[in-house]
This record gives C-alpha cells, sequence and structure tokens, in this order.
C-alpha cells in the first residue's frame, strides 16, 4: 500500500479529513524548503504538494507565479526539489509528497528517468497541471513503473464523461478546483463543491481533495465537510512572501495557519464547530 493509500486510510479509519498543504519548492530560498515541509507535518499537515518552480505556470494567479520567480531567481530546478524531498525523507519516511507541476520541465529530463529518480528521492505521486489525460499514457505508464501516482485537476467544468475517463487513469486522490479560474481565486461556494464532489464520487471511490479559494480555518472545516482533503495553496504562499527575508517567522506564520486549519477540520469532524 502507498504512503498516500495509507494517509487516506488512516484519516478514514479516524474519522477525519486530510490536510494538504502547498508550497513550492525554492521559495524564498533553496535552503529553507525542507524546514517548511517539517514544519508543516508538525502543524497538521497529512500530504504535501510541493511545486516544481517553472517559468510560464499559467494555471496559477499571481501569488504562486511569484513564488515561481523567486525560486527561479536561484535557479532552482526540478532536480534541486527532488534533492529536498530526498532531505526530507532522511527524517519523515511516512508523509506523502506529491510534485506539482508542469509538462515542460518533466519532458526535458524524460519521462523515465524523471520517474525514476522522483521514486528514488520518495516522492509518492505527480501531478502535471498542463498534461490531458488523453496524451498522457507515456508519462502515466514511467509513473505507475516506479509506483508514482498520477495525480489529476478536475474543473467544475468537466463533463462526466471526462471525469470517467481522468479517474480511469487516476491513483492516489483526484483534486477538485473549486473555483474557474487560476489559483488564489476568491468567493467559494461550497455547496456548488459538494454537487461538483458527489458528482466524483459516483464514477470513483478514490478520495477527492478539494482546493482554490481556501483562505482560512473556517473555509477549510467547511470544504473538509463535504471532500476528504482540504488543499491550501495561495494562503501559505502570501505568508511565506510576506516573510521572505525571515524564514523563522515565514515557518511561525505558516504554522499557525496550518495549525488553525487542522483544529477546525477535527472539531468539525466531531461536531464540535
Amino acid at each position: 500500500m502507498s504512503r498516500i493509500e495509507q494517509c487516506f486510510g488512516a484519516r478514514r479509519a479516524e474519522g477525519r479529513k486530510a490536510l494538504i498543504p502547498y508550497i513550492t519548492g525554492g521559495d524564498p530560498a533553496p535552503d529553507a524548503t525542507v524546514a517548511m515541509m517539517h514544519n508543516l507535518v508538525d502543524a497538521g499537515a497529512d500530504l504535501i504538494e510541493v511545486g516544481m518552480p517553472f517559468s510560464d505556470p499559467m494555471a496559477d494567479g499571481p501569488v504562486i507565479q511569484a513564488a515561481c520567480e523567486r525560486a527561479l531567481v536561484h535557479g532552482t530546478s526540478v532536480r534541486d526539489v527532488l534533492a529536498m524531498v530526498s532531505e526530507f525523507r532522511q527524517q519523515d519516511t511516512t508523509t506523502p509528497v506529491v510534485l506539482m507541476g508542469y509538462l515542460n520541465p518533466i519532458e526535458q529530463i524524460g519521462y523515465e528517468t524523471f520517474s525514476r529518480e522522483a521514486a528514488a528521492a520518495g516522492v509518492d505521486g505527480v501531478l502535471c497541471v498542463d498534461l490531458p489525460p488523453e496524451e498522457s499514457h507515456d508519462l502515466v505508464t514511467a509513473l505507475l513503473a516506479e509506483n508514482l501516482a498520477p495525480i489529476w485537476l478536475i474543473a467544475p467544468t468537466t463533463r462526466r464523461e471526462r471525469i470517467e475517463a481522468i479517474c480511469r487513469v487516476a491513483r492516489g486522490y483526484v483534486y477538485y478546483v473549486s473555483l474557474k479560474g487560476v489559483t488564489g481565486a476568491d468567493s467559494l461556494d461550497v455547496d456548488d463543491v459538494a454537487r461538483h464532489v458527489e458528482q466524483i464520487r459516483a464514477v470513483t471511490e478514490l478520495p477527492v481533495g478539494v482546493g482554490f479559494g481556501i483562505r482560512d480555518a473556517e473555509t477549510a472545516a467547511r470544504v473538509g465537510a463535504v471532500a476528504d482533503a482540504t488543499v491550501v495553496g495561495s494562503a501559505i504562499v502570501k505568508l511565506i512572501a510576506a516573510h521572505a527575508d525571515d524564514p523563522a517567522a515565514a515557518r511561525s506564520a505558516v504554522g499557525e495557519l496550518v495549525s488553525g486549519m487542522r483544529r477546525a477540520l477535527d472539531e468539525r469532524a466531531v461536531g464540535i464547530a
């Protein structure tokens, strides 16, 4: 059983929901990422998504675009991010890590080489934002050969037949994008999220994580009430940017946000909130 499956299985057995924070690898500097990953786990993260910096992150809003720019100023590459995961694994062998990014840097390395090196580093899954499932055979084959889970995005506008196609090639979990637009968008409608999550659950037994528009503990708990996992990215990356010159202050601010989300999710799960 993979670390991702173990994670979701454990949360399900406990009657709790998973919390999945996102950070960009190498933001604001390469030496800050591993410490932040451990900080996220200490604050209550169940799984960590780490962004692979890319020069044209078209699915991301200005907050994560800026994070990519900060990382790229230091020349952070995909292999640098793999080295960060490998360092993280020296102390943490249980928390799942999913890489999130774009196809071009993976193609530059080569699907089989990337998959082999990612598995060796301790990666558990890969979410390639701009790769449609219809064109994913070669990458998916390479990932599965190394027991890496292909993670996919599902949008509010995705038709049922396409949801079915995505879920046939997905492993680990699927990521429902709760809002139209880019990361960091606003105006979350949880009732609408609940309807779409049920549509996804009708065609797959994979856990459903929901992200985009989750800003604070309250929205995290509301989303957690209807999904298997809450994914939060831009709210964390904003705090990292605000304390870019003080890594300890960044960890403190991020830890406070994530631990608040963890408490809110757990309280909602037992009916306190």
